[in-house]
């Protein structure tokens, strides 16, 4: 028997297996899209940020958080959001309209930002053809208030099921805008900073994939940033074209991409481990049982 850490969720967790998908990359990028759309959250990031000149390393340091939470032990984990909730708390934000200073870690901004992860991570690795019930979507809400916790929030205020995160967003679209903020977003996930030697990979690869997240976001979010929505089921094709390619890649080579938490995950508790997609089909009775996660 192994009796090593299974970390915050464990393999028996939605959690676990999905975020092991490689659309997450693209769902990633969704979430940004979609964040940006509420003016005081964008701002405690772009006021907070070095973003334009450090993207990647930007993004390598969210999949490194997400990562953590989802893959490592559990100290490993409390410790990074233990981490993140100090640095929340010294950063601020001004509205410059108003002249407003607020700190970053407002429970609603951090709500939102939490809300939009969670939801595009079920869109984009759902509509990419994943083997997700609706039983195992709520209960990846449910398992994702951990996270929420790690970060600042109280787990009772955040969305536990599907229909609770649908009702937030119906809630909260009042409030959101595409502001000069979140024009900034756009133009730089459209066309990040690059090398020049890289200039070709990006026009040929995060191009595609950044036009592939923004037409996954919701009609609203479109009509905000001013473009037109492509009709959903063109964009379901091309995100079920895309899984299927990025899920051809070996396991074995895309795990071994920085930051590198499941094969680390795996060294730790044994093959039995393996985040897979064949592995909720067969524990789909077990998910819809009492999990790992603990709030």
């Amino acid at each position: 028997m192994n009796d090593a850490d299974p970390g915050l969720f464990g393999p028996r967790s939605v959690t676990w297996q999905m975020h092991g998908d490689p659309m997450m990359w693209v769902a990633g990028v969704r979430a940004l899209y979609l964040q940006a759309l509420h003016p005081r959250a964008v701002r405690g990031g772009t006021q907070n940020s070095d973003f334009r000149e450090d993207a990647w390393g930007r993004l390598l340091r969210t999949a490194d958080f997400v990562g953590t939470l989802t893959y490592d032990t559990v100290p490993a984990a409390e410790k990074h959001g233990a981490r993140v909730r100090r640095i929340h708390r010294l950063l601020k934000a001004t509205d410059p309209v108003t002249g407003e200073v607020y700190g970053i870690d407002e429970p609603d901004l951090l709500l939102w930002v939490h809300c939009a992860e969670v939801d595009s991570y079920l869109q984009v690795v759902r509509r990419s053809g994943y083997p997700l019930g609706e039983t195992q979507a709520d209960r990846y809400v449910d398992e994702q208030r951990v996270s929420a916790r790690l970060v600042g929030l109280d787990p009772a205020a955040v969305p536990a099921t599907t229909g609770a995160l649908a009702a937030y967003f119906d809630e909260v679209r009042p409030q959101l805008a595409a502001g000069a903020e979140a024009a900034d977003v756009d133009a730089f996930l459209r066309k990040p900073p690059v090398h020049a030697l890289l200039t070709p990979a990006r026009a040929l690869l995060w191009r595609r994939v950044a036009a592939l997240a923004y037409d996954s976001l919701p009609p609203y979010a479109h009509e905000l940033y001013g473009r037109p929505a492509p009709p959903r089921a063109s964009v379901d094709r091309r995100l079920r074209a895309t899984g299927t390619a990025l899920r051809a890649v070996p396991a074995r080579l895309r795990w071994r991409l920085p930051p590198g938490h499941i094969v680390k995950a795996m060294a730790r508790l044994g093959p039995g481990s393996r985040p897979a997609p064949y592995t909720l089909r067969r524990q789909a009775a077990i998910l819809d049982g009492p999990g790992r996660a603990q709030l």
